[in-house]
């Protein structure tokens, strides 16, 4: 399909925000990306399919975006369109007798409004989410996870949008969850999930929340931009501890550092592009294999074009 023409589909089939050329870094929570030919926010998961057929069917390539969190966009910016599931916030509670209660969330509300609602109805088993910044349907895509808990384990399904723009609802066992990372078909989106809690002591669940918030508060360099956590835990053992052994808190590479309060957060000082966010993340892997022969997997992702 030509270019002019997709982009004339597009206008004409989307009810929600459509905006061509439109650069990245006003969409990504570490502030760089050059521009994507198009990026796309539906409002509602019908529209969401009948764009992903549209797209998939001229062969133009589709990347899904919850919050921004966790994503590096090239300075050249993304050849295709970037779907942003924001506009996708339904969460609702479905009670389920007195022991037990499900929150069904979709793809673009944030993890902190179910946090939130568990805490409120006294509902145990998501606070380890507290201080993610992302999506629901970012947070199981990568099964975020931290102290010691992850997505996976408060999940009893995900609703899926296939590459061809059809739905379908998966159980947790049927999925093939990993760390920090769900192995999903080439070109499938998460809708949304269902989330099976357990009932408890509202007092304490929220006492949990809130010690999980105060050292996040002290741990993370909030005062800057970043993409969260750059490298995956190998081994059970913090990224964050193995960069600071080996003397890398402070490394910079033009406008990117790599944080002096938490090592595993390399931060935008104001003028960062992609390539000085990218260049650091690969001298911190150089330089940490040289010093302990570790290989540090970037958790973060990582598209678009030089």
């Amino acid at each position: 399909m030509h270019e002019p023409e997709w982009r004339k589909q597009l206008r004409e089939l989307a009810t929600g925000t459509v905006l061509f050329d439109e650069r990245m870094d006003r969409h990504t929570s570490i502030g760089v990306g050059g521009p994507a030919d198009a990026l796309v926010v539906p409002e509602s998961t019908a529209e969401l399919g009948r764009l992903v057929a549209l797209l998939r069917a001229g062969g133009i390539p589709v990347f899904f975006v919850g919050n921004g969190t966790n994503l590096i966009v090239r300075d050249g910016g993304f050849r295709g369109v970037i779907v942003v599931t924001k506009g996708l916030r339904s969460v609702r509670l479905e009670p389920r007798g007195e022991g037990r209660a499900a929150i069904h969330a979709a793809a673009g509300a944030a993890l902190a409004e179910v946090v939130a609602l568990s805490a409120r109805e006294g509902l145990a088993g998501m606070e380890f989410c507290a201080g993610i910044p992302g999506s629901v349907g970012g947070g199981i895509r990568m099964n975020a996870g931290a102290y010691g808990s992850e997505l996976k384990d408060v999940l009893e399904s995900v609703d899926l949008l296939n590459g061809g723009g059809s739905f379908r609802r998966c159980t947790r066992s049927a999925l093939q969850f990993e760390y920090r990372h769900l192995a999903l078909p080439e070109g499938a989106c998460v809708l949304g999930g269902v989330f099976d809690l357990a009932r408890g002591d509202r007092g304490a669940i929220e006492g949990r929340i809130r010690g999980i918030l105060g050292t996040r508060s002290g741990k993370h360099p909030l005062q800057h931009r970043s993409a969260g956590s750059v490298f995956k835990n190998p081994r059970g053992m913090p990224a964050g501890r193995i960069i600071d052994e080996a003397g890398l808190k402070g490394l910079t590479l033009g406008g990117a550092r790599v944080s002096e309060m938490h090592g595993n957060f390399i931060v935008n000082l104001g003028s960062a592009t992609a390539r000085d966010i990218i260049g650091l993340i690969g001298l911190v892997r150089e330089r940490v294999r040289e010093k302990t022969g570790i290989d540090l997997e970037p958790e973060v992702k990582i598209i678009g074009e030089e």
